[in-house]
C-alpha cells in the first residue's frame, strides 16, 4: 500500500507541504514577557508572523511559547489558517486608494505607478511583500503598534474591490466601471 502511494505521487503529508511552500513567511515582531516565580524570572515569547503566497493571497498570526522557534511556528500555522484573498491590479499594486483601522492604529494605502516600490513602514512593509504588491504608498497614522498597524492593513486590505466585483454587483461591463486612467488628464 506505501508503494501504491508514493507511485501516485505521495501521500496527503507530502502534499501539504508542498502547498506549504508556497507560502512565504515574514516575521513582524517579537515580545519578551516575564513571570516573576519564586526562583527568579521565567521568560515567555509572543511572535507576530505574516505568511503570504505574493499572488494576492495574505493572513496573519499570533503565537506564543517558552522558546522563540515555537512561537514562531504557532503563529506561522495560525496565518495560514486565516487566508483572505486581495485583488491586485496588474499583479504589482491596489486598485484604488483606501483607509483602514484597528482600534488606535489607522493607515492608508495608496496606488502607486510602476517603479515605485513599497513605500511603507516596518509591520506594513512585511503585509505587502507578502501579499506580492509592488507598488504602494503607505502611511500611518494613531499607534504605531505593530499588531495594530497589521490589523488596520488588513482591515483596509479586506475593504479593496476589483472593478470586475464592482461591475457584477453593479450589473454593467467592466469598461462601464473604469474611468480612464489618464496621466495627462487634468485631476479635479
Amino acid at each position: 500500500m506505501a508503494k501504491e502511494r508514493s507511485e501516485r505521487g505521495g501521500d496527503r503529508k507530502d502534499n501539504r507541504e508542498e502547498r506549504d511552500s508556497e507560502f512565504i513567511d515574514k516575521l513582524v515582531h517579537i515580545n519578551r514577557v516575564a513571570k516573576v516565580v519564586k526562583g527568579g524570572k521565567r521568560f515567555g515569547f509572543a511572535a507576530l508572523v505574516v505568511v503570504g503566497d505574493q499572488k494576492g493571497r495574505v493572513g496573519f498570526g499570533h503565537g506564543k511559547a517558552r522558546e522563540v522557534p515555537e512561537a514562531v511556528r504557532k503563529a506561522t500555522e495560525s496565518a495560514k489558517r486565516v487566508l483572505i484573498r486581495v485583488p491586485l491590479r496588474e499583479g504589482r499594486t491596489l486598485h484604488h486608494d483606501i483607509d483602514g483601522r484597528w482600534g488606535a492604529g489607522k493607515v492608508t494605502l495608496r496606488a502607486a505607478p510602476p517603479g515605485t516600490g513599497i513605500i511603507a513602514g516596518g509591520p506594513m512593509r512585511a503585509v505587502f511583500e507578502s501579499v506580492g504588491v509592488a507598488d504602494v504608498v503607505a502611511k500611518s497614522k494613531g499607534s504605531s503598534n505593530p499588531y495594530n498597524m497589521v490589523r488596520a492593513t488588513f482591515d483596509a486590505l479586506k475593504k479593496q474591490t476589483s472593478p470586475r466585483s464592482v461591475a457584477a454587483r453593479r450589473g454593467k461591463k467592466v469598461s462601464d466601471v473604469l474611468r480612464r486612467r489618464d496621466p495627462d488628464a487634468a485631476v479635479e
